[in-house]
């Protein structure tokens, strides 16, 4: 009996136990059966997003290709009719390059579009390269296609089968043409014109007037010449013997006071009289006392007619000038020969005369062209400022500079065009291995801080930013960090916003700093450009370094500025 009773309730909890463990096993089948409707109901709404109302695909017809060698990658979309569709532009397949962009290809089926797209892309750098995913906006929402591998190879040359050639020289390339020459042009004629003034009147063996002439005859036939001249006079018919006599007076005083006595012409008759009569006593003028006789008459009666207005007859007064002409030929003869010494004094004299007269027009000459440069540096520093004229004379780094030929260029990618003096030049900075591993960094430069006056452009995409976002500012602070670097100091730091003239946004850091010399480390006043652009993982800059209170340089960095445009970078 105690056996049966205590089998029946051993029955009961099995039993019992049995219930429960199907029990959880149902719960567990339940939980399960929520789970998988759950992750169905997750994938369905996934598949739905991109399957049932749209689909987008990518392809390339080649994984493998050599340098310079065009693929086509295609973008394939399915999608309803009524959702507008945006296909990616611009080089967003870097860093392949993108040479051109056909046309949609649209075929319909049914309510369904399928669109393709194709790009032509290119690399003329052998590697291994991954075409980044690109993104394609269907109605409001967006898809992204998958990144896909391209292998780039060298070109194999056969050395053995093409010939090998000399470098090519270098070939000049021509300017763009300028009306330099027309301002040369007026320069020459302006010089010329004052060249031949200064010839024609100063330099110029000007034809001798008449009286020239007559002064550069020896005393005695210019005297003979005189009496000629006299003869030709209407002095005799008109009766005008004052005038006949004091012309011929004074033809034999001049002759006498070059040739014999050196007062001859400012004294009286009587003194010159005396004075020929000692000359002759004296030995040192071979003259008769019959000459003297003779000049003594005709002296008095002229000053007899002059002064006493006495009237002798015209026959008379012809008589006295051959008189005259034949003592002028006695007082000739009576003269001793020039010695050579005397002759020697006489040619140093004459050529002492012509020195003076040289130097005379080559002072004259010296004279009008200082006048004419500085009345021209007057002239030019009224209208341009006397800096600019002494700027331009003396020369200044900064002038030529801004007066050169400017260069417009795109640099990096996303390409940043920007107008420069002169060609930024691609520079590999030294950058951290930990740092290349997250930031693809490209650099062009032209110059560097401690030159003053430099521009520098920079363009870094991050590889792995995920959803964080580049802060501009913070950026900002890292180049005045890297500037103090460097040596600068003392810099001043103004932050504000900058918008290119082709509407792309950013932040502008300027301000003035003290940078050290290459030569000395004595500081220097400058004044530093710093722009900023963001755009998903992109960032670019600009930096632009200048002297301070350098009106050239200032206007340098005006005409950088609004010559940036830069485009953002798409995903």
């Amino acid at each position: 009996m105690s056996g049966c009773a205590q089998s029946k309730p051993n029955l009961k909890m099995k039993e019992y136990n049995s219930d429960i463990k199907q029990s959880r096993i149902k719960n567990q089948e339940s939980r399960r059966s929520i789970l998988f409707d759950k992750l169905a109901l997750s994938c369905a709404l996934i598949l739905t997003s991109f399957f049932s109302t749209a689909q987008v695909t990518s392809v390339i017809d080649s994984t493998s290709i050599k340098i310079g060698e065009q693929i086509t990658y295609h973008i394939q979309v399915e999608t309803d009719t009524t959702s507008l569709v945006v296909f990616p532009e611009g080089q967003t397949f870097s860093p392949l390059e993108m040479i051109e962009s056909y046309k949609v290809d649209t075929l319909k089926s049914d309510d369904k579009y399928n669109l393709i797209k194709k790009y032509g892309l290119t690399q003329f750098d052998s590697g291994a390269y991954t075409i980044p995913r690109q993104k394609v906006i269907i109605g409001n929402k967006t898809f992204f296609t998958d990144s896909l591998k391209v292998e780039v190879n060298n070109i194999v040359i056969d050395t053995t089968k093409q010939g090998l050639y000399d470098i090519k020289p270098i070939i000049e390339v021509n300017k763009s043409g300028s009306n330099w020459w027309k301002y040369l042009l007026l320069i020459l004629l302006i010089v010329g014109a004052i060249a031949f003034l200064i010839y024609w009147f100063i330099w110029r063996k000007k034809p001798l007037s008449e009286e020239e002439q007559i002064a550069l005859l020896p005393p005695y036939d210019r005297a003979k010449l005189a009496l000629i001249k006299l003869d030709e006079s209407p002095y005799l018919e008109n009766e005008n013997l004052k005038d006949y006599y004091s012309d011929l007076t004074f033809i034999i005083r001049k002759y006498l006071d070059e040739k014999v006595y050196n007062r001859a012409l400012e004294s009286t008759t009587d003194e010159l009289i005396n004075r020929l009569t000692l000359l002759k006593e004296g030995n040192q003028v071979d003259i008769s006392k019959e000459d003297i006789k003779n000049l003594e008459s005709i002296l008095k009666r002229a000053d007899l007619v002059k002064f006493a207005k006495s009237a002798p007859d015209v026959e008379l007064a012809k008589l006295d000038r051959n008189t005259i002409d034949i003592e002028i030929d006695h007082v000739k003869e009576a003269l001793p020969e020039p010695t050579e010494e005397e002759k020697l004094l006489d040619l140093k004299y004459k050529e002492e005369q012509e020195r003076k007269k040289k130097r005379k027009k080559v002072i004259i000459t010296v004279a009008i062209g200082v006048f004419l440069l500085i009345a021209t540096f007057i002239g030019f520093g009224i209208k341009h400022g006397f800096g600019y004229v002494k700027d331009t004379i003396i020369g200044h780094e900064s002038k030529e500079l801004l007066e050169g030929s400017w260069v417009t260029s795109a640099y990096g990618f996303p390409p940043v065009t920007i107008n420069t003096p002169k060609v930024l030049k691609r520079t590999e900075l030294p950058v951290p291995d930990e740092v290349k591993a997250q930031v693809d960094m490209t650099s062009f430069i032209y110059g560097t801080l401690l030159d003053l006056f430099s521009v520098t452009v920079n363009t870094a995409t991050y590889k792995n930013l995920g959803e964080n976002k580049i802060d501009l500012e913070k950026a900002s602070e890292g180049s005045i960090k890297s500037m103090e670097a460097v040596g600068a100091k003392d810099i001043v730091v103004l932050r504000d916003k900058f918008t290119t003239p082709n509407g792309a946004e950013g932040l502008k850091t300027s301000g003035t700093m003290k940078i050290p010399g290459i030569a000395s480390k004595e500081l220097r006043s400058a004044r530093y450009v710093l722009l900023q652009f963001a755009s998903e993982n992109v960032m670019q800059q600009i930096i632009i370094t200048s002297p301070e209170d350098d009106t050239y340089a200032d206007q340098m960095v005006e005409r950088i500025l609004n010559s940036v445009e830069l485009k953002e970078a798409e995903e």
